[in-house]
C-alpha cells in the first residue's frame, strides 16, 4: 500500500493518479472527506486526519508499505515557521515504529539550516528528522514551483498584470508539479533510488517567460510589475500575511534570489518534461 499525505494537493494528486494507473494501491489522507468520493471512485482508499493529529496518522500509517511526506504549508495569517515546525514534529512522530519499505519526502531546492526562511529552513528540519528514522528514504527537491504562478491567474485575467517578485529577465530554475508527481511515483515504487532528487523543469525561465506564456494563452497583452526588494514585505503584508510570515517570505524569497543569481542550468538534475507554456496553458 502506498500512503500519500497531501493527497488532494497538485503534486500529492499527480502522483496518485500516476500510481493508480500502474495498478498500485494508494490511500490519500486529507483533512477533508470534499474529495472523497472523487478517489474513491477511482480505487483510491481515503482516509481523513488532521496532520495534528499524531495518532490517527501513525494509525494510518500502519497500513502502507510506501508512505509519501508532504508538510502541508501553513497559513500565511498565522506564525508559519512556528506551525509549519509543529506539523514537521506531529509527521516525523507519526512515522516512528512502523515497518516501511520507503518514506519519499517532498521538500525543496536550497532548504537550509535558519530561522525564520520559510520553508527553506522548516523543510530542511524535516530532511534531518527523516535521515534519523531507521528506513530507506529519498528527498524530492523541486526547484521553483510552476504552479506559485497560478495564483496570479485572476490577477492577470482582471488587470492584465502579472506581479513578480523576481527581476524580469532572471532565468531560474522552475517545475511543474506533474513532473515532480512522476519523480515521486518512481521513488515510491523503486528501489535503491538515491537520497537527494533535486529536479527542474526542461529549460530555465524568467518572470518574462512567465509573462510571454500568460499573454499567449490568454490571447492579450500583459503588463510585468516588479517588486522591489525593499517592498516586499510590505506588499506580503497587503496580501493578507502576518508580520511574521511576511519577514519569513520575505528572507526566503530574497535568499532564492540571491541562489538563482549565481545558478546555471544544472546538469545533474533530474529535467522534466513539462514546459512552462505548457503548464500555462493547462491552467485555462
Amino acid at each position: 500500500m502506498n500512503i500519500i499525505t497531501g493527497g488532494t494537493g497538485q503534486v500529492g494528486s499527480a502522483l496518485a493518479n500516476t500510481l493508480l494507473k500502474k495498478g498500485e494501491k494508494v490511500t490519500i489522507i486529507s483533512r477533508s472527506s470534499t474529495s472523497a468520493k472523487d478517489w474513491i471512485d477511482r480505487g483510491a482508499n481515503f482516509a481523513i486526519a488532521d496532520v495534528y493529529d499524531t495518532a490517527a496518522l501513525h494509525e494510518i500509517f500502519q497500513t502502507g508499505q510506501s508512505i509519501f511526506i508532504l508538510n502541508p504549508p501553513a497559513d500565511p495569517m498565522t506564525n508559519i515557521d512556528v506551525q509549519e515546525r509543529k506539523t514537521v514534529h506531529s509527521l516525523l512522530q507519526a512515522l516512528e515504529n512502523l515497518e516501511l519499505e520507503k518514506v519519499v519526502v517532498q521538500s525543496t531546492l536550497g532548504a537550509q539550516q535558519g530561522e525564520n526562511i520559510g520553508d527553506l529552513g522548516v523543510l530542511y528540519e524535516l530532511e534531518k528528522g527523516i535521515e534519523k528514522l531507521p528506513y530507506p528514504y529519498s528527498i524530492i527537491r523541486p526547484a521553483y514551483y510552476m504552479s506559485n504562478w497560478a495564483m496570479s491567474l485572476p490577477t492577470v485575467k482582471g488587470t492584465n498584470k502579472l506581479m513578480s517578485f523576481y527581476p524580469a529577465d532572471l532565468k531560474m530554475p522552475m517545475v511543474a508539479p506533474d513532473d515532480i508527481g512522476d519523480l515521486a511515483t518512481v521513488l515510491m515504487t523503486d528501489k535503491n533510488t538515491p537520497k537527494l532528487n533535486p529536479i527542474e523543469g526542461p529549460e530555465m525561465y524568467s518572470a518574462n517567460d512567465v509573462l510571454q506564456a500568460f499573454s499567449y494563452s490568454l490571447g492579450k497583452k500583459i503588463e510585468l510589475n516588479v517588486i522591489p526588494r525593499d517592498h516586499w514585505k510590505e506588499t506580503y503584508k497587503s496580501m493578507g500575511f502576518s508580520e511574521q510570515a511576511a519577514e519569513s517570505y520575505s528572507n526566503m524569497t530574497g535568499i532564492s534570489l540571491d541562489y538563482f543569481n549565481l545558478q546555471e542550468q544544472s546538469t545533474d538534475c533530474i529535467k522534466g518534461k513539462i514546459t512552462l507554456q505548457a503548464y500555462i496553458n493547462s491552467l485555462l
